[in-house]
């Protein structure tokens, strides 16, 4: 039997800042809680009112470095800041080391900032599965600014766009072909591009790299260009130009309506998911049943094909 939870209760202390009301409530997310409807009925009011900036880029780069500066520039600020660092799971215990939250202890004791590392339970592109009803709950919390951290898989690695408002593209000197770095994919999702780690040999030509490789796009009159900024973020050098870039991405979501574009894109990415896992779940429930397994014999048999299995699958559902 489930446990009850007073959903109402843990939303309202949540709004209040109650960071262990917060923690239930993403743990609630995570773990598919049958309360999980009503946790998001009860927070819908309060969302789309956050600014949502996603990083993203290859392990080594410095994200959680960057994500780190980035919260004491924001808070300096006066702006309450959420952190969803994505770590990857063990493809054999299903377990995560979740050591972003230990790389950013001297905000823990901030009652401004809430920060959460999920494991990304085998999920591909980056994120968590749970990761956008989580970033429901910090908006719900109050938090003006949510930086979600990816795990940093490479290049194939684009799911941030479709959650974020602003994505930045971390990159480092020294890490191979910048032209490598941003092939298909992560150079099309990129709002901002930062160089980190620019006091190293080899910053200058990584910078010339990917502004060439911006001046090759084909852009409509305008079109957002991504900004290329240069950062030092373990010496906290470059954070504000990093910030003032994402100010500007902002302004121009804003004034060219891309915001409300792509945060009903976001809801449709998110409604679709919600509405897969549902179906999976309907024809898991089918396979305690006798209906998937008449189908799957007659097409073994070679009574039926496939896809008019499927047909059939679907209409029981």
């Amino acid at each position: 039997m489930s446990r009850r939870h007073d959903v109402p209760t843990l939303v309202a202390r949540a709004r209040e800042g109650d960071a262990r009301s917060v923690a239930r409530l993403i743990s609630l997310v995570e773990n598919g809680d049958p309360a999980l409807p009503e946790v998001a009925a009860a927070l819908a009011p309060y969302a789309g009112h956050a600014q949502i900036v996603g990083l993203t880029g290859s392990p080594g780069v410095g994200k959680s470095t960057t994500t780190n500066e980035l919260v004491r520039a924001l808070r300096a600020e006066g702006r309450r800041v959420g952190v969803l660092a994505v770590d990857p799971s063990s493809p054999f215990t299903g377990g995560a080391i979740l050591g972003d939250r230990v790389r950013m202890q001297e905000h823990t004791v901030d009652r401004g900032v809430y920060i959460r590392s999920m494991s990304s339970r085998g999920q591909l592109g980056g994120l968590s599965a749970a990761t956008p009803q989580a970033v429901r709950v910090l908006e719900g919390a109050g938090c003006e600014v949510i930086l979600v951290e990816t795990v940093g898989v490479g290049q194939a690695e684009v799911e941030i766009a479709s959650l974020a408002d602003t994505t930045l593209v971390l990159l480092a000197p020294g890490m191979g072909d910048a032209i490598q770095a941003v092939k298909a994919g992560v150079l099309e999702i990129a709002d901002v591009f930062v160089i980190n780690k620019a006091d190293r040999p080899g910053a200058d030509a990584t910078y010339r790299d990917i502004q060439g490789m911006l001046g090759l796009a084909e852009r409509a009159a305008g079109e957002w260009r991504p900004q290329v900024v240069r950062a030092t973020a373990v010496r906290g050098e470059g954070i504000d130009d990093v910030v003032t870039a994402i100010g500007k991405h902002r302004a121009w979501l804003e004034s060219s309506g891309n915001l409300t574009t792509r945060r009903e894109r976001r809801a449709a990415v998110e409604v679709e998911a919600i509405a897969l896992g549902t179906l999976r779940a309907r024809i898991g429930n089918l396979r305690e049943g006798t209906a998937l397994s008449t189908l799957a014999a007659a097409v073994a048999a070679g009574e039926l094909d496939p896809y008019a299995a499927a047909d059939e699958l679907i209409k029981g559902l």
